[in-house]
């Protein structure tokens, strides 16, 4: 027997099992489709886990060990994974994208030096789930980042929608943001100014907006962390 022909053997055989299992009114319909939900959704968070590894490897040269890496509770809708690996900063994923493709950044600084974030892989790496969109979230137009601080809710830093941008484009060979720009409303610029980005006319961009300043193209990219 094959290992394919062993692989279909064994999945008949649990079938069988799950199937007796409702018949004989051990378990509900439902509650079997709850648990086969949780192992379905385990394997596509360890697929995605597993193309970071690959991702981190092929364009940074690292060998990661994400083990120990603490995934947030993925919302409906939320269905792309950011995994922002130690070291990871602000100028250091400004100079990949350098090398990938034309960017451009409002400032001569080191981006390091200007740039707080409100989650950091300084001490380890982390993850969020955002939403798997070209564009900006729609849900977020016309919101400033003064008014998103409101709402209290947790939206892209810079670094985690660099790291968007050039997972994407590893992906497609294309980019994000190519009609809209992304608020990118987790950090702040040392002035108080918020960093946002796009691609225009063949660049990645990396300005600011001021934190009260909002219309219908500049939208947060919301996060769901840890």
């Amino acid at each position: 027997m094959s290992n394919g022909d062993a692989v279909l053997a064994r999945l008949f055989k649990l079938w069988a099992m799950v199937c007796k299992l409702i018949m004989d009114g051990k378990r509900s319909a439902e509650q079997v489709c709850e648990v086969l939900q949780v192992i379905v959704d385990e394997r596509q968070v360890k697929t995605k886990v597993e193309e970071w590894f690959v991702f981190y490897k092929e364009v940074f040269g690292l060998v990661l060990d994400f083990s120990e890496l603490k995934i947030p509770e993925r919302r409906p809708g939320f269905d792309r994974l950011i995994v922002v690996a130690q070291g990871m900063t602000p100028q250091r994923l400004f100079e990949k994208c350098q090398e990938l493709f034309s960017s451009w950044k409002w400032t001569e600084k080191n981006l390091d030096e200007i740039i707080a974030s409100a989650r950091t892989a300084q001490n380890g790496a982390y993850a969020v789930w955002v939403r798997d969109r070209v564009e900006a979230d729609e849900e977020n137009k016309n919101l400033s980042a003064d008014d998103l601080s409101v709402k209290g809710e947790a939206e892209e830093t810079l670094e985690e929608r660099i790291l968007h941008e050039l997972k994407y484009f590893r992906e497609t060979g294309k980019h994000l943001d190519v009609q809209n720009w992304t608020l990118c409303s987790g950090s702040l610029y040392s002035g108080g100014l918020v960093p946002c980005t796009n691609w225009s006319s063949d660049w990645f961009k990396v300005v600011w907006f001021h934190p009260d300043f909002c219309n219908g193209d500049l939208r947060a990219r919301s996060a769901v962390p840890q």
